[in-house]
């Protein structure tokens, strides 16, 4: 157990932003897995942007590698890429 002040409050910080960036993590990959699952490009092309927008943020506090997030961003961009766009059934 820590013996000063600094470092008991050291401690409480370090698990504060532990549990935050568990929890962006997380959150973001539960939306990877939401944007793998989709099969309307529209649909996917709109949570596209809030993922990439996410790993960028995760990229750059460090909770994941830049490297990582590029990875991710171009396989999911493919997948957006290779979905059919729906069109719309009307009589004419």
């Amino acid at each position: 157990m820590a013996n000063h002040k600094s470092a008991i409050k050291r401690i409480r910080q370090t698990e504060t932003k532990k549990q935050l960036n568990h929890l962006q993590h997380k959150t973001t990959r539960n939306s990877i897995k939401k944007l793998k699952n989709t099969s309307s490009k529209k649909e996917a092309e709109k949570l596209y942007k809030s993922v990439t927008s996410n790993l960028d943020k995760l990229a750059k506090k460090n909770i994941i590698h830049k490297n990582k997030s590029a990875n991710i961003k171009s396989k999911l961009a493919k997948h957006v890429n290779s979905l059919k766009s729906v069109k719309s059934k009307t009589k004419a």
